[in-house]
């Protein structure tokens, strides 16, 4: 295994979901016992283009892709995951994620969203505020999260 500090980031798309009210799709992770939420995200595949992988992850982790591309964030934006967890995670290759964000309008209703796909990542889901998303992120996600909700202020304000 690398050690933590020269291991890469893992090429990852986040999805800002967002409801016709301006707030934001979260999912609340069913593999952490602490109250640990977060916006969709999941990683870019070989040969896939960030919109494709948007696409794809939506439908993998919230059952629906019923969303138009509002915006896409001009920089890729780094987090580095907790040593313990990075360790656990990815077989120990990566010390966190290097984020492509997009946001989305969502075109559909909340009867389309289903979080019990193939392989769940949410137990439970909520449409939030900016500030109620920020609340209950994980403390390692925040700064990205809200260098996210800054650059798309424009889109969640036009809801």
């Amino acid at each position: 295994m690398l050690a933590y500090e020269t291991r890469p980031y893992r090429p990852c798309v986040g999805i800002m979901l967002i409801n016709g009210q301006g707030k934001i799709f979260a999912g609340q992770r069913i593999d952490n016992r602490a109250e640990a939420w977060q916006m969709p995200q999941g990683g870019i595949d070989e040969g896939e283009s960030t919109e494709q992988a948007c696409f794809r992850e939506m439908k993998e982790e919230i059952g629906t892709d019923k969303a138009v591309i509002a915006s896409i964030h001009p920089e890729w934006l780094n987090y580095d995951i907790p040593r313990p967890l990075a360790d656990n995670l990815w077989k120990g290759q990566y010390r966190g994620q290097r984020q492509c964000w997009v946001a989305l309008t969502f075109t559909g209703t909340d009867a389309d969203i289903n979080i019990q796909t193939d392989e769940p990542e949410f137990r439970e889901w909520a449409w939030l505020s900016p500030d109620e998303l920020l609340e209950r992120a994980v403390i390692f996600k925040r700064p990205v999260y809200q260098t996210v909700i800054t650059s798309f202020i424009d889109v969640l304000n036009t809801r």
